[in-house]
């Protein structure tokens, strides 16, 4: 009888160790996930789907773009603010502006083009702009900005600004507009716009550089480099080049640097360079007019 009963729980005992050899080789061949993995991957899928509602949530570019349009007043109002105040009007809403993003901290018109943005700096990551918009998503088509190798008053001696050159004519593409000698003769302004500051600069050059880095590869600090670096724009035989060779920058000068990609050529880059001409204090009335109108 013992031993029929220690056969019959010898079974069983086999029964279940098969039992449990068969449901572990079927999760290995079948790679089914146990309840752990499970629980990573549907909390994995809900993180993906937060990501994919955040990226929607994003403003679009439109979005950005109409945005940016209400944070600056007409030409209109700018004018009889002018003439009132007897000073320049700064005609950008930087407060509105910084609560969307304090990075903001100027603003570039070139007249002639589409060129009418903020200008931001990310205080440690150089780069971050490249890719992230003012809302800060990630994405095209970036902002215009500089690097913090440049302060941010332009007193530098060569401020740097960068921008993408946009399949739809958005940003810096239209620096492409400066290759027409023609066009080059005619807009020959650039305008920032401080908090508390209009500047002033007449371009002088606009030319293809190769994709070096300026500010690691020369210090504008140094008269010298500065100088050396001068003379080589001016003396630019390159016929696609656009150089008013009437005009004098000395070391004395503060200039800008408009930086863009080139479509066809990779390696080089399209460089529109501007002479600082005027400093003049400016008083930011935009939300005042736009309030009164």
């Amino acid at each position: 009888m013992k031993k029929k009963i220690i056969s019959v729980i010898a079974g069983v005992a086999g029964l279940a160790m098969a039992y449990f050899l068969a449901c572990g080789i079927s999760h290995i061949i079948y790679n089914r996930p146990t309840d752990n993995v499970a629980a990573k991957t549907e909390s994995t899928t809900e993180s993906t789907e937060q990501g994919t509602e955040d990226a929607k949530a994003a403003m679009t570019e439109d979005e950005i773009n109409e945005m940016l349009s209400g944070m600056k007043a007409t030409e209109t109002a700018e004018t009889e603010t002018a003439v009132e105040g007897r000073s320049e009007v700064v005609p950008v809403k930087f407060e509105e502006l910084q609560a969307v993003n304090p990075d903001v901290y100027a603003w570039i018109t070139v007249p002639g083009t589409d060129i009418d943005y903020p200008i931001l700096q990310h205080a440690s990551d150089n780069s971050y702009y490249l890719m992230h918009n003012i809302d800060g998503s990630y994405g095209y088509p970036g902002c215009i900005y500089t690097e913090n190798l440049n302060s941010k008053d332009f007193t530098d001696n060569n401020t740097v600004i960068y921008g993408h050159n946009m399949k739809n004519g958005s940003m810096f593409a239209q620096l492409h507009k400066y290759e027409d000698p023609d066009f080059f003769d005619a807009n020959r302004e650039v305008l920032i716009y401080l908090p508390n500051e209009v500047l002033h600069y007449t371009i002088f050059a606009a030319h293809i550089y190769d994709d070096r880095h300026l500010l690691y590869s020369f210090d504008f600090t140094d008269p010298e480099v500065y100088q050396k670096y001068l003379d080589s724009i001016f003396s630019i035989r390159d016929m696609s080049a656009n150089i008013d060779k009437d005009m004098t920058v000395t070391t004395d000068d503060q200039i800008i640097t408009l930086v863009t990609c080139i479509g066809s050529q990779p390696n080089n880059r399209l460089l529109l360079q501007a002479v600082l001409t005027d400093r003049e204090p400016g008083t930011e009335t935009a939300r005042t007019a736009a309030t009164t109108e």
